[in-house]
């Protein structure tokens, strides 16, 4: 007994020694699992605790465990009150363990039978989405369609078939419905963008046959967007950096355009208006779209050029100029509409320019003006359809039509020949042409490039930007130059800017590849393109022409044979002396008398008498 309770005494004073020390390291030691395991064992036994393990150690470990167990080490059994309460705390932590084990072990059953619920659920809702997403598939059946033609479009419905459509053209040999083709399903696409986005059949179907379906949506979304507002630094009056930190200190939120302009600022909100402020008005930045960079970079200027820009208003591509030829040399700018020939005055003022002669005369008929082989570089702007600035003007998606498209083809041909003779190839720093347009019909670009290649001695040579999608060598049944892969094309789904074209050419020699087809052509002059018809009338003109001449000359050839008593050298003598008067006879007056010919005609053909006319062209010969 005395043992007993000396070796309570001691482990109470260890305890309060482990306390104190728990106090100052503030730390929890972890317990060795053998050593506890022995522990426990020799209480449970009963055997002496200070045999193996010092006291210290042992106390701190039945602490550290769980106040039961230190307690049944330490307690004896000569107290019944303490020995009742001890067994009356195992026995309620018994069945508390018990009451412990059996709602886990509900809990557990509840949270696998939710979770196996949930498993249901999302299988049943998959199956139905998969259903559902076989259902939109399917093409919709005619009487559908007229049904849904009598009412106002559905959006959702339309957006959410679009998706689908797109999603089978993707992969159509495992998606496709049975007994529908491709084209049904490319039919269908085209019938639902139209009337989703509002564009006309015409431009909607071009625009089909040009992209996959997957980037033909991405385009028409990127179409609906608004492009980054960008200003172009005007290095005659500022610098970028500067005008940057003025900008900024007047609430503007901007950054550097790209790696490929050094002038280029991108805006993305303002608390100022930004076509309203000081500098602005003082002519340090223009307000210019980024795919208006291009053509000017890919023209690369020099000082001291003589350079044509052949549609100049606004202003921004032609300021653009002289700030790199740093108002030097000289630079036409026409323009052939006189409304616009304020703005781009103004902007020139305002911009500091120097170097720019303005002037309002067709394009078509600046060689003549200005002078043939006379330019060292020409920029060609030319006027176009706009399908590559749709987010600017939404008119264009019903607008357009196959004869507006041909029309400006017509005319872009005749600008750019017309560009090709004003510029001389024997020029020591230039001889190149630039073309750009906002379009993306290749009908207004590759096709007029590959017109260019076959009618004069030019060939095309890289653009000199880094980015861009290259021009089509072929598009559907026809086939260009293999050079067009040189031109650069841009798309507001790829390049966040406006849908733009641009091709350089240089020019090889000031001769013409091809001569002029009619022969009332004087040598020399311009090549003019006419439309098909009027080529064919003339054609049949000229020939109603040579059968007429043809017929007169033989009748006159009988009454001289009944005249003359058949003597041969009397016809010989005749027939030769008209040989050589045909033989004086100049070219304007060849020209001449077939221009009576075909007055005539057109006489004739209107009902009126001919004789007159007839006699009048006689009396004309026999003057001559």
């Amino acid at each position: 007994m005395a043992a007993k309770g000396a070796m309570k005494k001691k482990a109470t004073s260890n305890s309060n020694k482990t306390n104190s020390r728990k106090k100052q390291k503030k730390e929890i030691e972890l317990p060795n699992p053998k050593i506890q395991e022995k522990v426990v064992d020799d209480d449970i036994s009963g055997s002496d605790v200070d045999s193996d393990v010092d006291d210290d150690m042992l106390v701190e470990q039945h602490r550290d465990d769980s106040d039961d167990s230190a307690s049944d080490a330490l307690s004896d059994g000569d107290q019944p009150f303490t020995d009742d309460f001890l067994q009356d705390d195992n026995k309620s932590s018994d069945s508390d363990s018990d009451s412990d084990h059996s709602d886990i072990e509900r809990k557990s059953k509840a949270i696998d039978a939710k979770k196996e619920k949930e498993e249901k659920e999302a299988e049943a809702e998959l199956v139905d989405n998969i259903k559902e997403q076989a259902d939109e598939v399917t093409l919709p059946t005619p009487q559908e369609l007229k049904e849904e033609a009598q009412g106002p479009p559905d959006l959702p419905r339309l957006q959410r078939r679009i998706k689908e459509v797109v999603r089978v053209l993707s992969n159509f040999k495992t998606l496709r419905q049975e007994g529908a083709s491709r084209k049904d399903y490319v039919k269908q696409l085209t019938m639902d963008l139209a009337s989703y986005y509002g564009y006309n059949d015409y431009l909607i179907e071009v625009l089909v046959e040009m992209f996959p379906a997957v980037e033909l949506v991405e385009l028409i979304e990127a179409f609906e967007k608004p492009r980054p507002m960008c200003l172009r630094t005007n290095t005659l009056k500022a610098r970028r950096r500067d005008l940057a930190g003025i900008l900024l200190n007047r609430g503007v939120n901007l950054d550097p355009l790209s790696k490929w302009s050094k002038v280029g600022l991108v805006v993305y909100d303002s608390q100022v208006p930004i076509g309203a402020t000081p500098e602005y008005m003082a002519g340090f930045y223009m307000l210019q779209s980024a795919s208006s960079f291009l053509p000017v970079m890919a023209l690369a200027p020099q000082e001291k050029e003589r350079i044509v820009d052949m549609a100049a208003a606004p202003g921004g591509k032609t300021t653009y100029v002289a700030a790199l030829m740093k108002n030097s040399g000289v630079i036409f700018a026409n323009e052939i509409k006189e409304k616009r020939l304020k703005s781009l005055t103004a902007n020139l003022s305002r911009m500091g320019v120097t170097n720019t002669v303005v002037c309002n005369y067709d394009g078509r008929e600046l060689p003549k003006v200005l002078g043939q082989n006379s330019a060292d570089r020409v920029l060609l702007d030319a006027p176009c359809s706009g399908t590559g600035v749709i987010s600017k003007d939404e008119s264009v998606k019903t607008s357009k039509s196959l004869e507006d498209i041909q029309s400006c083809c017509h005319l872009q041909k005749e600008l750019i020949l017309a560009a090709i003779d004003m510029v001389d190839a024997n020029s020591k720093s230039g001889g190149y042409i630039v073309y750009s347009t906002c379009s993306i019909m290749v009908a207004e670009n590759e096709a007029v490039i590959d017109y260019a290649l076959k009618k004069r001695d030019v060939k095309l040579v890289p653009c000199g930007l880094d980015f861009g999608r290259p021009g089509f060598i072929n598009y559907r049944e026809q086939r260009f130059h293999p050079s067009l892969e040189k031109t650069r094309r841009f798309y507001p789904h790829v390049h966040n800017m406006d849908g733009f074209f641009v091709a350089k050419f240089k020019k090889m020699s000031n001769s013409k590849a091809a001569p002029a087809p009619t022969t009332e052509q004087p040598e020399g002059g311009d090549e003019v393109i006419e439309p098909i018809d009027s080529v064919i009338k003339k054609k049949a003109e000229d020939k109603v022409v040579h059968h007429r001449i043809h017929e007169s000359s033989t009748k006159e050839k009988v009454h001289r044979e009944n005249g003359i008593a058949q003597h041969g050298k009397a016809e010989n003598t005749f027939s030769g002396k008209k040989r050589k008067e045909r033989k004086r006879f100049s070219r304007e007056e060849i020209s001449k008398s077939r221009e009576e010919k075909r007055a005539a005609l057109r006489t004739a053909a209107k009902g009126k008498p001919f004789s007159k006319e007839k006699k009048f062209a006689k009396e004309a010969r026999t003057t001559k």
